[in-house]
């Protein structure tokens, strides 16, 4: 399992926030049983870039906490019978891993949404790490069922990690 974590701001959590970052990515992984040894880009950012990269990429004018740039396109949620239909789009030519997506991550909204929250800087970067991770799986929440579904997996892949509000 690659991660490649890059911080394009100052980051200061009082946690090992790269080590928890990888314990989540492999624990979705785990989850959702990705038959792969995978790729997954993390970028860390402040909220003026992910204002920016909001903007070009969903045309939302505000800045959000999270955004997930998945890889592969799955007929179901962790669907992963068809990555091998397009080795050389979905497979990194040098180590084989499975490319699974970039996920930015906006760490002055970690922070603003778990003090609105009322829970730990921890938590909430642990859930937003795992709410990309699904996306990056397949996972949405643009109906009610997707929102349920995607939502149970959370819970599920949290409470197994002791990671909770």
């Amino acid at each position: 399992m690659t991660i490649l974590i890059e911080e394009e701001t100052e980051v200061s959590f009082d946690f090992d926030y790269k080590t928890l970052a990888q314990e989540m990515i492999n624990a979705a992984c785990d989850a959702e049983k990705c038959p792969y040894e995978a790729e997954v880009n993390l970028t860390l950012v402040d909220l003026d870039t992910i204002h920016g990269i909001n903007k070009q990429y969903r045309q939302i004018d505000r800045p959000t906490d999270v955004l997930s740039f998945p890889m592969l396109n799955y007929e179901a949620p962790a669907d992963f019978s068809h990555a091998e239909d397009c080795i050389e789009e979905n497979f990194n030519p040098d180590t084989g891993e499975l490319l699974l997506g970039d996920i930015i991550l906006c760490i002055d909204k970690v922070k603003e949404q778990a003090l609105c929250f009322g829970h730990s800087e921890k938590r909430e970067f642990a859930f937003l790490i795992l709410h990309s991770m699904l996306h990056l799986f397949g996972y949405d929440h643009e109906t009610e069922a997707e929102r349920e579904a995607m939502e149970a997996r959370q819970r599920t892949i949290l409470e197994h990690m002791g990671i909770t509000r």
